[in-house]
């Protein structure tokens, strides 16, 4: 059987050259696709010490080896790059159509260096690739920018855009491919400081596979396991726009800058509530679920607002940290997050941080231009989105995250910059859920709750066994989380999708599209998990990153959480150091957080004992 690699395509911004080949078969075997290529890539390629703002630094999009098939949820993409946010190695996930379309022109990775001289787009077909010129769209939003490209190219186009803020390089922009971001890092940031507005693909559906015959096979069967999945159906009824009546019943909803684990009245910002201003679905390629709820307020000041979203983490974004209770304001919020091309994570975490700023009077109105930024009022949040994604006023400050925010502003601010790396934190409290709050100190981006999700802390999964969200000893459940997300994201599976009941099929899956026989082996995909961590990590140490970067804000580690009526009052995550030794020790790292010889050598990773000091 023919062993199908992937094809990569590789276009430099100031040469204008371009030219494709082959991944080959040893890269194959050991990073299987997607964020493993994503890695094993941008490590090989990026120096220490790369500006992520200069024309050295990469963009490398990718999708994985099921994308674009008759099986469900295995089309999402990913974008990976070094942080202009952190520093650190840079990992953001996406959907919509996109990475089908890379598939269907006969790609899985597309790596992009170098600088325009003006503004630019990139246009890609089976058969060839063009520089363009942007003059027409740059300034333009991610909906104008997409309907332009699709005017220009026709229907069967399908795009990955920044929007103003990626032009302005704010320092989280997002890339946007229909309305579904690649959100955190800052991944549109580095776009922008290329002066590419967008990548368009214009391609009609046709893919290769290994062994196309078993490929559909199993996945017919996988179809027929999810229909029925009761998990599958909760979510093709709610998406996660009912997670928030969990978080909240738990303690585990950050509101006020992570203060308290419950809002008051949260009962107002059920899922019932949103779902009364839903009026459509929307989702990836090739996924019945159609989890984009789509809300339209039909009345009070944001009426017309319209957005496929808000999701949990950006209901969140612009409810609890500035406690607010207005539904619509969060619609509204997260249309213009779309539009402008913002991480709703950051710009929702970096504003509650300024609400808490004004609160003990590090800035005032004269630094907002009037604007009182009192918890509850939500008007002030809408309005700082625009100023941010413009680098109006104090946008302009807000548009450095919290961590730059802090550094700028003194006045001991940086105790209530909540972030990890730098990478702001997202919305399940860690001092309530231990286990996803030690996921966000190690992971290697930063805080990002799907690096290695906790479903034992906020769900109770009793996999790989039960847990107690308040017990810190935990560092096995956090490793095989996360080594479990980096396995998911070679193929690339929908975070949601793998909870649907046909993960015995995943391996058979990739072996039928590589051509593969090992990857059947669930014991040799946890091994690549583990390898392309410990690639992320040190690549992240030889960046200068180390132990001191892998604790939660002091907030979390000395206040007390208030949790009103839930469990968990009085909690603090109080032993990282404990902590850090046993999950070093268990992923074979030394006590400083170095991955040691022998592991590296047992993940043949040879060639990294040269790049760090072990």
């Amino acid at each position: 059987m023919e062993v199908n690699t992937g094809k990569i395509l590789r276009v430099n911004l100031s040469t204008g050259k371009v030219s494709r080949e082959s991944v080959p078969e040893s890269i194959a075997t050991d990073f299987i696709g997607g964020r493993g290529y994503g890695v094993k890539y941008l490590y090989d390629e990026i120096a220490p010490g790369t500006d992520p703002l200069g024309e050295k630094n990469k963009v490398i999009m990718l999708a994985g080896p099921l994308a674009g098939t008759m099986a469900q949820a295995v089309s999402r993409w990913i974008v990976c790059t070094r942080s202009p946010l952190t520093g650190a190695f840079a990992r953001s996930v996406c959907g919509a159509d996109f990475g089908a379309w890379m598939r269907f022109a006969d790609l899985e990775v597309i790596i992009i260096e170098g600088k325009t001289e003006k503004p630019a787009y990139i246009h890609i077909t089976p058969d060839g690739c063009e520089i363009l010129s942007a003059k027409e769209i740059w300034g333009k939003d991610t909906k104008e920018t997409q309907a332009w490209l699709n005017s220009q190219h026709g229907k069967n186009t399908r795009t990955a855009c920044i929007g103003p803020a990626g032009e302005k390089l704010v320092k989280y922009a997002a890339v946007v491919s229909d309305r579904r971001t690649a959100g955190r890092c800052g991944t549109g940031t580095v776009m922008g400081s290329k002066n590419l507005k967008a990548v368009a693909i214009t391609a009609t559906r046709a893919l290769h596979l290994a062994d196309p015959d078993t490929y559909n096979t199993l996945a017919r069967e996988q179809v027929n396991i999810i229909k029925d999945n009761d998990a599958f159906l909760n979510h093709k009824e709610w998406g996660t726009t009912s997670t928030q009546d969990i978080t909240n019943t738990i303690g585990i909803y950050p509101v006020r800058n992570f203060r308290y684990g419950q809002q008051v009245d949260y009962q107002k910002l059920a899922g019932a509530e949103y779902r009364k201003l839903r009026v459509g679905d929307m989702g990836c390629y090739s996924c019945p679920a159609r989890c984009g709820k789509v809300h339209t307020v039909t009345s009070g000041i944001y009426k017309g607002a319209h957005s496929e979203g808000p999701e949990y983490e950006s209901i969140w974004a612009f409810t609890g940290p500035i406690e607010s209770n207005n539904i619509e304001a969060s619609i509204r919020a997260d249309q213009l997050c779309d539009d402008y091309g913002l991480d709703t994570i950051s710009t929702g975490n970096t504003i509650g941080f300024a609400y808490e700023l004004y609160e003990k009077g590090l800035i005032n109105k004269s630094d907002t231009s009037g604007l009182e930024l009192i918890y509850g009022r939500h008007e002030p949040m809408v309005a700082l989105i625009k100023k941010i994604a413009l680098r109006e006023g104090i946008g302009d400050l807000l548009a450095e995250g919290t961590m730059r925010v802090a550094a700028k502003l003194d006045k001991g601010s940086d105790v209530y910059a909540m972030n990890v790396k730098g990478l702001e934190m997202p919305a399940y409290e860690p001092r309530g859920a231990k286990s996803q709050g030690y996921n966000y100190a190690t992971a290697s981006v930063g805080a990002s709750h799907c690096y290695g999700y906790a479903a034992q802390d906020i769900f109770g999964a009793p996999f790989p066994h039960p847990t107690d969200r308040f017990d810190e000893g935990n560092a096995d459940i956090v490793i095989f989380n996360q080594n479990s997300t980096a396995s998911n994201e070679c193929g690339v599976i929908c975070a949601f999708a793998g909870g649907w009941g046909w993960a015995q099929l995943y391996g058979k899956l990739l072996a039928a599209a590589r051509g593969i026989d090992k990857f059947k082996d669930d014991a040799y995909l946890a091994e690549v998990g583990d390898r392309m961590f410990n690639l992320e990590r040190a690549f992240n140490i030889r960046q200068g990153f180390g132990r001191k970067d892998d604790y939660l804000p002091d907030r979390i580690r000395t206040e007390p959480l208030h949790t009103r009526e839930a469990k968990g009052e009085g909690q603090i995550v109080g032993h990282s150091d404990e902590f850090l030794d046993k999950y070093y020790e268990l992923r074979g790292w030394t006590k400083d957080g170095v991955p040691n010889e022998k592991k590296l050598k047992e993940l043949r990773l040879d060639s990294v004992l040269k790049d760090i000091k072990v």
